[in-house]
């Protein structure tokens, strides 16, 4: 019988196992295990099911099930035992048994707050149903010497994760990059963000697409306004950072009136002209060929009256948040009518081709008076997908099409 001893600490959080094995100490990322001591809830057993493959060579034995076992809730757990054997202490769970093989196994960094929101217990327990398994990336270390991971899921800034994963994906070209960094890049900046996009062939879809005119202001605002007038935008006129580095910041709108409001702006920034549309926007999930659509307040109309009245400049409020959504409120049906479908699926066909994208959410607007005139104000890389409807589900079935093309390749070899 083969059996590893295992040391338990405990946080506020989760409580982590980790393997004592010294043969298995090149391994040790792959062997780090949260488990439920009620009422601590699940947080992930995946590592152990990576680890199996390495335990069954060390040890030549086969795990069918995990029994955990202790003595006092904050000291030591004595034994891992393999099926069949026995473990003194007090038993404390069991888990499902183990798949002989892994699925899919998805590697994924991303910032504490990326991981709080869309790393739901919901999310977990849904994909391991499906052998589908998320394991974290340790930044202090090699990427390539971790793993062997069948997907990376990223969303970190910075020219040395750039580096990392651009690295990783020319030595590794087996492993799904979600997304590749240059195409990440491009939508961080808000003049490149839309560029194309008016050229895309979406004749014959129910609908037209375009971009509001806009214009790019590297420095001295109050110089600006001239160039307004020359590249024929009229105000009021949309404000927004030209870069998007995930601060608050990168994401303040604002409204400009006037000329001399232009002076009251930090550039650089992008200058958009502000498009009438009944105070509704519509933010559109992309998580490969899943399409949710999600109705969201925004700025309400502008009449001419307005305009001859109000100056300066006015902030946006935010409206990606939750609490701004307008699914059930009472809606006048020509604004609420959400964009065709058809339109919808040829707009993402055509940018997934054009961004190199696979998790992206489209920002769009109908214009006011029009029943299918739409302009794309916005396109951000893998969003707050916490609020869009069913997204765990959508997330299992995206990753579990990728598990089937990969055995799919396997099988054909």
């Amino acid at each position: 019988m083969f059996v590893l001893s295992a040391t338990l600490s405990i946080s506020s959080s989760c409580i982590n196992i980790l393997l004592g094995d010294q043969s298995l100490h090149q391994h040790s990322s792959l062997l780090s295990l949260v488990l439920t001591f009620d009422p601590i809830r699940v947080v992930s057993y995946s590592s152990l099911s990576l680890a199996l493959p390495l335990l069954e060579t060390v040890g030549q034995c086969q795990f069918h099930h995990l029994r955990v076992f202790r003595r006092t809730r904050n000291r030591q757990i004595k034994n891992m035992v393999p099926h069949g054997g026995d473990g003194e202490g007090e038993e404390v769970t069991e888990t499902e048994p183990f798949q002989e093989t892994q699925k899919l196994v998805v590697g994924y960094a991303l910032t504490s707050k990326k991981k709080k929101s869309f790393l739901q217990p919901k999310l977990e327990v849904l994909a391991r149903r499906k052998g589908i398994y998320f394991v974290a990336i340790d930044l202090n270390r090699s990427l390539s010497e971790q793993g062997p991971f069948d997907v990376v899921l990223h969303k970190l800034l910075g020219k040395e994760w750039q580096d990392v994963i651009e690295d990783y994906q020319q030595k590794h070209p087996e492993v799904t990059v979600l997304d590749p960094p240059g195409a990440i890049q491009r939508i961080r900046n808000r003049q490149s963000m839309l560029q194309g996009l008016a050229d895309l062939n979406l004749s014959d879809c129910g609908g037209s697409i375009f971009v509001p005119k806009q214009m790019v202001v590297l420095k001295d605002s109050a110089s600006s306004a001239d160039k307004v007038v020359e590249a024929g935008l009229k105000f009021p006129l949309v404000a927004k950072p030209l870069w998007i580095d995930g601060t608050a910041k990168s994401h303040q709108l604002f409204l400009a009136y006037d000329r001399r409001s232009l002076a009251e702006l930090d550039p650089p920034l992008v200058l958009q002209e502000f498009v009438n549309h009944g105070g509704v926007m519509f933010k559109v999930f992309v998580v490969g060929d899943t399409i949710k659509v999600v109705r969201r307040f925004s700025l309400p109309n502008i009449s001419n009256c307005q305009k001859a009245k109000v100056d300066g400049i006015f902030q946006f409020p935010r409206v990606s948040s939750a609490s701004a959504s307008a699914d059930n409120a009472d809606l006048d049906p020509s604004v609420a009518e959400l964009p065709p479908k058809p339109l919808l699926e040829v707009l993402v066909k055509e940018l997934r081709v054009l961004l190199g994208l696979r998790l992206f959410n489209i920002d769009m607007i109908r214009e006011h008076g029009s029943k299918n005139v739409f302009y794309v104000i916005d396109i951000n890389y893998f969003p707050g997908y916490a609020k869009m409807p069913d997204y765990e589900q959508v997330f299992v079935d995206f990753f579990h099409n990728m598990a089937q093309a990969k055995q799919k390749k396997i099988h054909c070899k």
